[in-house]
C-alpha cells in the first residue's frame, strides 16, 4: 500500500485518468487530480473522498497553469511522490493531405508540450523524493499510422520518455512509459468494443507503482486481445 504516498494524474476527469485515480485511491494513494474540466474533478473527487483526493483544474498547455498545478499539490499534501502525466487529445481525420491544421497544433500543444510542461514543473520535486514518472504514450507511437499526426505526437511521447529517463539516470527517480493499444473512452465518439477498457490500463499504472525501489519498469505496452474468429 501507498499510504501518505501523493500521486499527481494530469488529464484525471475522465478515461484512463479517472479510473487511475480510483485504483490508485483503493492502493493507499493521496491523489492531485488535475483537468480541465472542473465539474468532472469534483464528482471524482466526492466519489474518492475529499480526505484522499483533491481537484486542480489545469490546462496543461500553459506552462506556468502547470507550475500553479504543482503549488497547490505541496499546498494541499506538502510532498510529490508520482507523477502520471496523461492528457491527451486526438485530431481529426483526412490525414496530412486533408485534416485542419488547427487540430494539428492542439495535438502538439497538448500531448508533447503539455507532457514536456508536466516534466518541467514536477522533476525537481520527484528527483527530491526518488520518485515515479508514468507517461502515457500510445501503440502508434511505435507503429507507423497511415497520415496520422496523432501517431506523430505519441513517437514524439516515446522520444520523451527515453530521453527524461536519461537525464535523471542515477537520482534515484523511476521512469515508466504506458503504451496502450486503443482504449475506448471519451477519446472516441462512438463505443470501440473490441478495445480496452480504462480500468485495463489503470491497473497497469498501479502495477508499475507498485514495484519495489529495485525495479524500474521502463515500458509496458497494453494491447487488447484480438477478438475470436470463427
Amino acid at each position: 500500500m501507498a499510504d501518505n504516498k501523493v500521486l499527481l494524474i494530469t488529464g484525471a476527469s475522465s478515461g484512463i485518468g479517472a479510473a487511475t485515480a480510483r485504483a490508485a485511491a483503493a492502493e493507499g494513494w493521496s491523489l492531485a487530480l488535475a483537468a480541465r474540466s472542473t465539474d468532472k474533478l469534483a464528482a471524482l473527487v466526492d466519489e474518492i473522498g475529499a480526505d484522499r483526493a483533491h481537484a486542480i483544474p489545469c490546462d496543461v498547455t500553459d506552462f506556468e497553469d502547470q507550475r500553479r498545478m504543482v503549488d497547490a499539490v505541496l499546498d494541499r499534501f506538502g510532498r510529490l511522490d508520482a507523477v502520471f502525466a496523461n492528457a491527451g487529445t486526438g485530431g481529426q481525420p483526412g490525414g496530412f493531405s486533408g485534416a485542419p491544421v488547427d487540430s494539428w497544433r492542439k495535438m502538439v500543444d497538448v500531448n508533447i508540450l503539455g507532457v514536456a510542461y508536466t516534466l518541467r514543473a514536477t522533476l525537481e520535486h520527484l528527483k527530491a523524493s526518488r520518485g515515479h514518472l508514468v507517461i502515457t504514450g500510445s501503440i502508434a507511437g511505435r507503429r507507423t499510422l497511415p497520415g496520422s499526426m496523432y501517431s506523430a505526437t505519441k513517437w514524439a511521447v516515446s522520444a520523451i520518455g527515453y530521453g527524461v529517463r536519461e537525464e535523471v539516470k542515477g537520482s534515484g527517480m523511476r521512469v515508466t512509459l504506458l503504451e496502450p493499444g486503443m482504449v475506448d473512452t471519451p477519446f472516441f465518439d462512438e463505443p470501440k468494443p473490441d478495445a480496452l477498457r480504462p480500468e485495463d490500463v489503470a491497473r497497469s499504472v498501479a502495477f508499475a507503482l507498485s514495484q519495489p525501489p529495485g525495479v524500474d519498469l521502463h515500458e509496458l505496452v497494453v494491447l487488447p486481445t484480438p477478438p475470436t474468429e470463427g
